[in-house]
Parts: C-alpha cells; structure tokens; sequence
C-alpha cells in the first residue's frame, strides 16, 4: 500500500513538472512530431524529451530483427521515422541480424548476410519513398548489429548483465517478442538483455518499437542502470493486426501483403478478408487506418473523397460504402504504395533468392 502510494506521488510530481515546461513554437512542433500516432509513452519519458528536445537533437534509433520478408506493417514504423526525421532527430536504423538467428533461428546463421543485404535495400527503398518536404535518407544511420555486438567490451556487458538478470526476468521480458516454449533455447534468454544493451553502443537518448516491445523496454529501464547506465525513453508505436488475425507475421502469409506481391496476390488477399456491410470491425479499414491515411493524406472510395479515417468509418458503418468498394480501393492504394518499391526489389532477383529462396508469384 505504501508503495502505490509513493508511485503515485512521483506520477504527481512528473505530472506538475510537465505542466511548469513552456517550450516555444519550433520545439512544441517537434514535440508534436514525434509523439503523434504513438500508442504509448510515459509522462516520465516525456518530461525527459522535452528537456532534451529544448537543447538539441534527440538521439533515437529504430532496430528490426533480420527474420522473413517484411510486410505493408513495416510501414507503420517507417513513416514515424518520417516524423522523427521531420523533427530534426538524429535517427539510426540498426539491422539486428544477431538476433534474428536468437530467435529460434529464424534467420538461420548460413543466411544471414543474404538477409541483411536484402532488409537494407528493401528498408532503405521503403524510407526513401515515404520521405517528404524535402527530407533526405542523409539524417539517418544504418548500422548492422553484429558490427557492435561481436566486441569484446559488449560481450563483457552481456556476461556483466547476465549476472543481473533470472531466467524468469528474461522469459517475461521477451515474451511477447521472442518465441518461446517451457524449454526455452538460452538463445532466447540473450535476446532481451543484448536489446536492452544496444540502447547504450548506439548511444541514443531513445528507442523506438511496437508496442510488443513494451516488455523489453521495461526490462531496459531496470537492469541498465545496474550496470552504471543511463535508463532511454521508449516509444511505442501501436501493432498492425493481421488480415485476418490478431497480428501480421512475416510467418503466416495469409496474414500479411508481403512487398514483394504482385497487384494480383494483393487483391487476391483482401478479397479474402473478412468485411460485412455495416461492421467496422474488419483488417481492411485497419489498413486505412494505420497505413494509407498516414501515406496519401486522403483517400477515395466509389469517387468520394475522405480526408480523415473516422469519416469513412462513420461513413462505412452507416452502411454508405459497400464492402466490395471499401476492398476494392484498399486494394488499389495499397498496390500504388507497394508497386515502386517492388519494382526496385524485383531488379535484383538473385540477391532475394539467396536470402529466401524462390519468390512466389501465385
């Protein structure tokens, strides 16, 4: 009862400090900027970015597991780095091929530079089609994890944070992000504290992720400062459900639009999704939702323009829109948001190949 108490006091104070901070016009716009659209962030962090944010660049860095082919999700998290980038952040993109075989070896060990060489292209491409407002690929670093992780100072901090941290710390930590089972490979156990770790080689002030690195980032939070390190603000972006299930996953292809489909395999794969007349509750206005307001601005369906989400939801639900056009213009925008940065990959058909073998093209 009395650390409830004590917790909320120290919410209190946060709060009232937030409150005293008057931040000019410029820097409200970038604070306005890189919040937007997140899912979560703690008062706490946000007191800390705004301090850093009045001063200079923030310091932030994105990492993506070098596991299958990434999807339309990806873009959730490369138009936010638009927004960072908009904001004057100093922004890396870390490539984490280590620990794309420490999951479960879903990036096995013989492909992994195949695989890497093929998210670097198929990132860099989607970034570089999302940018805007005269924004360039010139604010961002790219960084490979091996790069880093494989050094002997590094690896001292994985056995410093190993001393710190139980099988039970590390199971919680990764499990909504690691796939784990009641006799979990030790690999999986590696995977939060070398996450947690990279906050402090990249030297950023923040990380950023899905909210099912929500875990990881608390695991950050508790066992760095043990180890004489600063704790990171963490922003979370929400998770794109599946076409038809609660979470896209490179690993189930029905639940996903991969990069590489073709204007085929796309309106083959939203046709299919579930979207009765008058129900909201459907993985094609979620697409709208998270993806192709935020890339086109506005949108249209049967000739009607909307410029926001909510009105062609309340538009939809009123039974306004029939299913099939709602299905049809997904299909559509989503072909001419993946169709130039396809066109890019399919130039170089070997280098996909040799990280994932044969392309599909049914």
């Amino acid at each position: 009862m009395a650390e409830k108490k004590e917790s909320e006091n120290a919410n209190n104070v946060i709060k009232a400090k937030l409150g005293e901070i008057n931040l000019d016009k410029l820097t409200q716009k970038k604070v306005d900027l890189i919040e937007r659209n997140l899912d979560e962030i703690t008062d706490g962090d946000r007191l800390i970015l705004r301090k850093i944010v009045q001063q200079r660049a923030l310091k932030i860095y994105w990492g993506t597991a070098i596991t299958g082919r990434p999807h339309i999700a990806y873009f959730l998290p490369i138009l936010k780095l638009r927004d960072f980038l908009e904001a004057g952040c100093e922004v890396t993109v870390m490539f984490a091929d280590i620990h794309g075989f420490l999951d479960n070896l879903k990036a096995p060990i013989s492909k992994i530079e195949s695989r890497y060489t093929y998210y670097k292209k198929l990132i860099t491409t989607m970034l570089g089609r999302s940018l805007r407002n005269g924004t360039g690929l010139g604010g961002i670093r790219f960084i490979k994890g091996s790069d880093f992780e494989l050094t002997p100072k590094y690896t001292f901090d994985v056995y410093r944070m190993a001393s710190y941290t139980t099988e039970r710390d590390c199971k919680r930590a990764g499990a909504d992000v690691v796939k784990q089972s009641e006799n979990a490979l030790l690999s999986s156990m590696l995977y939060p504290n070398m996450q947690a770790l990279d906050e402090e080689y990249l030297g950023v002030d923040a990380q950023f992720g899905g909210s099912d690195q929500r875990k990881i980032f608390m695991h950050a939070k508790t066992f760095l400062p043990k180890l004489g390190y600063k704790k990171r603000i963490h922003l979370m972006n929400p998770m794109m459900p599946g076409l038809n299930s609660e979470k896209m996953s490179s690993s189930d292809e029905m639940s996903k639009i991969d990069m590489l489909d073709t204007k085929q395999q796309i309106s083959k794969k939203i046709g299919k999704c579930f979207c009765e007349e008058g129900n909201t509750d459907t993985g094609v206005l979620t697409i709208f939702e998270y993806i192709l307001f935020n890339y086109f601005g506005s949108v249209k369906v049967s000739g009607v323009e909307y410029s926001t989400f909510e009105m062609l939801k309340d538009e939809f639900g009123k039974k306004v829109i029939h299913p099939g056009d709602l299905k049809s213009a997904c299909s559509y925008y989503v072909n001419e948001m993946v169709a130039p940065v396809r066109d890019v990959m399919m130039e170089e058909t070997e280098m996909i190949e040799a990280a994932y073998g044969k392309i599909s093209r049914q």
